[in-house]
């Protein structure tokens, strides 16, 4: 009797991220998850609105980008210059990059034998 290969199915994007933000859960419980998801997606949504109204403000050119008062009278939230999103976005790639460098040195460092 002939074996029979075992078919492997390949996961679809849906799964492996699914997969990986289990992965970066950790110990966290869903609760406790879903503020820290639903904290960054707040964020990146006013970040969004913010940036729409400063690019409106720079295309008048009266120089009113960084006036407060221009964003709240359109309903839009204030967001400080260390808050925006590109900032943000940034310093956790700048972090990445660290990390993996040190990851890096620590392979090239490793006596393999």
């Amino acid at each position: 009797m002939a074996k029979r290969a075992k078919v492997v199915k390949e996961k679809s994007i849906e799964d492996r991220i699914w997969d990986s933000a289990n992965k970066l859960r950790g110990n966290l419980t869903a609760s406790e998850y879903q503020n820290v998801v639903l904290g960054l997606v707040f964020l990146k949504y006013i970040g969004d609105c913010f940036e729409k109204r400063y690019n409106e403000l720079v295309e008048e050119g009266e120089g009113f980008e960084e006036d407060r008062d221009e964003y709240t009278a359109e309903h839009v939230f204030w967001v400080p210059q260390n808050a925006r999103w590109h900032n943000i976005a940034s310093k956790a790639e700048d972090a990445m990059n660290i990390v993996l460098k040190q990851c890096e040195q620590w392979a090239e460092n490793q006596d393999v034998a």
